[in-house]
């Protein structure tokens, strides 16, 4: 058994401790490669790891609790003991993270009047059911318990968010109470206002900052006035969204200056030292202006690429850790390649329309509802009604609709609008035969992840569809989370121009990783092997997607897109490089 301590530095075992810590997120990394990335992390000078845990992913369905394969958290805190790191953990109900909705189960917008992060008690009732969970599993872990974990936050980012340090204590009670023995730190914006609202008492505050160390401790230093000063996130990069010109980089010179002076001063926790892969719907979006969803890549500029290989980052922050601590010797013994397997034709294809009943099961309803009211929370909809006392299409327009929408007329698409469209009046002008069929493709595009307008994401149309001036009644919806992708039957008929599937098959000698390249593809997602690799967009920057090599088996491979918006090519490519977008 062992004991951390928060004096004026941190002791473990009653002996000062320089915690240099990287962060690593177990869910957005395969389980076989979790060895390869915290030796790694240990092998650069790292003496601990630190991670979040999502809510949305180990609660995906109220009361549902899954803990095995990428989300057994336990497995990855025991391997990083048995690698000789302690750990830092994350149990917030929300984690940021540029993950969808911040971590948050989709499940609690399903409720009307749902408040988050605040203490309203129905929000509170589902943090205390899941820790219920979460914490019998976590609570052994700790050092006091012959486990790795020294530290647990309260909350995250809190102070950027609101202010109710009634909310807080809540969450501090019901970690003490489900066996929390370790310190708890508070991690906010390195600002008088995000301190004020973040912190809490008996808690330490740190900060999440990627610049101006001295100058980001020094207010630190006003709220934590005898402690140890930390940066719980030290941004090294940043992540992209779709359309964002380029993958963005950070400054390699300022930031190791920085990590030095970090050091120098205090503690460090690396964000990210490697960033990994939104797989599946896992994106977050931010709304400042308009809506931004991130890429399928987490790739952050970390101190390791997507897919872990070490870089030059590692190389120099290894030196600059090297100054203030020993940097162990680590034996490698995994062996990972990258690897092009070259271009793949088209083998197969079918129309959405063709396969709908076979992989959904329609609600019907006189008006339109969420994703969240039909118990759906990631994915597509589809919105189907047919045009009975309409004389033509002549205007159409959403009422409570996100993020984006393709609208069709008798299996032809004739619009697509984007997020602040979409409650815009838009002519279109189509004639109309009395019972053709009017169909609405609505994509989750990743719920956003930070501010107050994590309240109003609700996917799909909440409200209505007006057409011609008129509210239209009597739908079909389509749930398509896409969770039964080998219900797609390749057999039924393919038209052109509309949503579709495609498939291609390949064959492996060797599983190695490989980068799927989509030029020439409009919108969508991959599914390999029955796994949701993520989404791609033809506006980038992401121009190519990752497929670890554990996804793929010796012998035949499959590989399933859907494509949103009717545009394809006949074949894709399958690269042994990542291919990432340089920043314009």
């Amino acid at each position: 058994m062992g004991k951390f301590e928060i004096k004026e530095q941190f002791y473990l075992d009653g002996k000062p401790f320089k915690i240099i810590s990287g962060a690593i997120h177990y869910f957005r990394i395969v389980p076989e490669y979790w060895r390869d990335r915290l030796k790694k992390c240990k092998a650069m000078g790292c003496n601990t790891v630190e991670t979040y845990i999502p809510w949305n992913m180990h609660e995906p369905r109220k009361g549902e609790f899954h803990f095995e394969g990428m989300l057994d958290l336990v497995q990855f805190v025991k391997t990083a003991q048995e690698i000789g790191l302690y750990v830092i953990l994350r149990p917030s109900p929300y984690i940021c993270a540029e993950w969808e909705f911040g971590g948050l189960p989709a499940w609690l917008l399903a409720e009307d009047g749902m408040r988050l992060r605040i203490c309203y008690e129905p929000f509170l009732k589902h943090v205390e059911e899941y820790y219920k969970v979460l914490m019998p599993l976590i609570t052994p872990l700790q050092i006091t318990n012959g486990g790795p974990v020294i530290m647990m936050q309260v909350e995250n980012e809190y102070g950027y968010y609101a202010n109710d340090k009634q909310y807080l204590e809540r969450i501090r009670q019901m970690m003490t109470d489900g066996g929390v023995e370790v310190p708890l730190v508070t991690s906010d914006g390195p600002f008088e206002e995000s301190m004020n609202g973040g912190t809490l008492e008996g808690a330490l505050p740190t900060g999440n900052f990627g610049s101006r160390t001295e100058e980001r401790f020094q207010v630190l230093r006003k709220y934590n006035t005898d402690g140890p000063l930390m940066c719980t996130e030290f941004w090294v990069g940043w992540f992209d969204h779709w359309g964002n010109g380029g993958h963005m980089t950070g400054n390699l010179e300022e930031s190791v200056k920085d990590l030095d002076k970090m050091l120098e001063l205090g503690h460090v926790n690396i964000y990210m030292f490697e960033g990994g892969t939104n797989f599946g719907f896992m994106n977050g979006s931010n709304y400042y202006d308009e809506l931004t969803p991130d890429v399928t890549s987490y790739d952050y500029d970390a101190v390791l690429t997507e897919d872990g290989q070490i870089t030059e980052k590692y190389r120099r922050y290894q030196q600059v850790i090297a100054k203030h601590a020993k940097v162990p010797d680590v034996t490698f013994e995994e062996d990972i390649k990258r690897k092009a397997y070259g271009e793949l034709k088209v083998q197969e294809k079918v129309s959405l329309f063709s396969v709908l009943d076979d992989i959904s099961k329609p609600v019907e309803s006189v008006y339109t509802q969420s994703m969240e009211k039909l118990g759906q929370n990631y994915g597509y909809i589809l919105y189907h009604t047919s045009l009975e006392t309409e004389t033509g299409l002549g205007k159409i327009r959403l009422w409570g609709a996100n993020d984006r929408a393709n609208i069709m007329v008798d299996e032809k698409m004739v619009l697509t609008i984007y997020d602040r469209e979409l409650e815009k009046e838009h002519e279109v002008n189509v004639p109309t035969k009395k019972g053709e069929s009017l169909d609405i493709l609505v994509e989750n595009m990743g719920r956003v992840n930070f501010g107050p307008r994590m309240e109003n994401q609700r996917k799909g149309i909440d409200q209505c569809v007006q057409i011609n001036g008129h509210m239209h009644n009597g739908w079909k919806q389509y749930p398509l989370p896409l969770d039964h992708i080998d219900k797609v039957d390749f057999s039924k008929p393919y038209q052109e121009g509309i949503p579709a599937f495609y498939r291609f098959r390949f064959m492996a000698e060797e599983t190695c990783d490989t980068f799927l390249d989509f030029a020439g593809w409009g919108k969508g997602c991959v599914f390999v092997n029955g796994f949701n690799i993520g989404r791609f967009w033809e506006i980038g920057p992401q121009k190519r997607l990752y497929i670890p090599g554990p996804l793929l088996k010796i012998g035949e491979n499959e590989i399933i897109l859907f494509e949103s918006d009717g545009k394809c090519s006949d074949r894709v490519v399958l690269c042994g490089e990542p291919g990432l977008g340089i920043k314009q």
